[in-house]
């Protein structure tokens, strides 16, 4: 059954969006939805998961030769985990990354 959350959307229509735009979704809905603890989930593992490789990003590109010649790679993973992650989502599975679902589990309880 597919409940609506508080922006009107299906929930994981609503799940799914906590992805798309990184992190700033992700906190967004974190801290409007109240009733869905899926969404909240949802929205801050995207926030911890996609904070976490920004700040990664921004360390690499401050690092000559072997962060630059990693950046790319590492754009290219965050690319395909970030569209994995919205498809997923919005079909209803729920991925599991080491560290992070462990740390969001944590705070939400």
């Amino acid at each position: 059954m597919k409940k609506n959350t508080v922006t009107g959307l299906p929930e994981n229509t609503e799940a799914a969006l906590c992805y798309v735009l990184g992190w700033v979704s992700g906190l967004a809905l974190f801290l409007l939805e109240k009733d869905s603890k899926l969404v909240k989930f949802h929205g801050l593992q995207s926030a911890v998961l996609f904070g976490g490789l920004h700040i990664i990003s921004m360390v690499l590109g401050m690092i000559p030769v072997i962060g630059w010649t990693l950046l790319p790679f590492l754009g290219i993973a965050t690319f395909v985990l970030w569209l994995v992650l919205v498809v997923k989502t919005y079909q209803g599975g729920k991925i599991t990354l080491p560290i992070v679902t462990d740390f969001v589990n944590k705070q939400l309880k």
